[in-house]
């Protein structure tokens, strides 16, 4: 049985709601994207996990964000299938792959990240750059979770 696709999210988001919690969020996000990251490949991070984690509002969200920031339909369309397309560098490649791992991480026993994972992304990445990348894996992973519980629809505006 198909469920019922929802045009209307059951509350406002959370972070409307709370708008304390909405401060927070936009000064993680201003952190992030001062440090050092193109943005290109922060939103790849995030449509990486939103993919994963199924989140339709994330998704939708993060290919605006995306194109928004010069991405083109071209690599959208790969994402998902990332190893298996020549498009991305291998910076981007180490932030993707970082990105499944910590967002999948109940999918492997023992360590959540490997080290292979970690020491992969660490050799594109300076400090500052991969907490920022650590810090869009983590948010977006909340906002999935946030929209996936209140049904937040495609293309929904706050």
């Amino acid at each position: 049985m198909n469920a019922a696709i929802t045009t209307t999210a059951r509350m406002k988001n959370p972070a409307v709601v709370l708008p304390d919690a909405m401060k927070g969020i936009q000064s993680i996000y201003k952190a992030m994207y001062r440090g050092g990251v193109s943005p290109r490949v922060l939103e790849l991070v995030h449509l990486r996990a939103s993919q994963i984690n199924g989140c339709s509002a994330c998704v939708f969200a993060g290919v605006a964000g995306a194109r928004k920031h010069g991405e083109t339909d071209e690599r959208l369309h790969a994402v998902a299938a990332w190893r298996e397309a020549p498009f991305f560098t291998g910076q981007e490649r180490a932030a993707l792959a970082l990105t499944e791992a910590a967002t999948r991480i109940a999918d492997r026993s023992g360590k959540a990240v490997p080290d292979e994972v970690w020491d992969e992304a660490a050799g594109h990445f300076g400090a500052e750059q991969l907490s920022a990348v650590i810090l869009m894996i983590g948010l977006t992973n909340l906002f999935n979770r946030v929209n996936t519980t209140i049904e937040e629809p495609a293309g929904a505006t706050w």
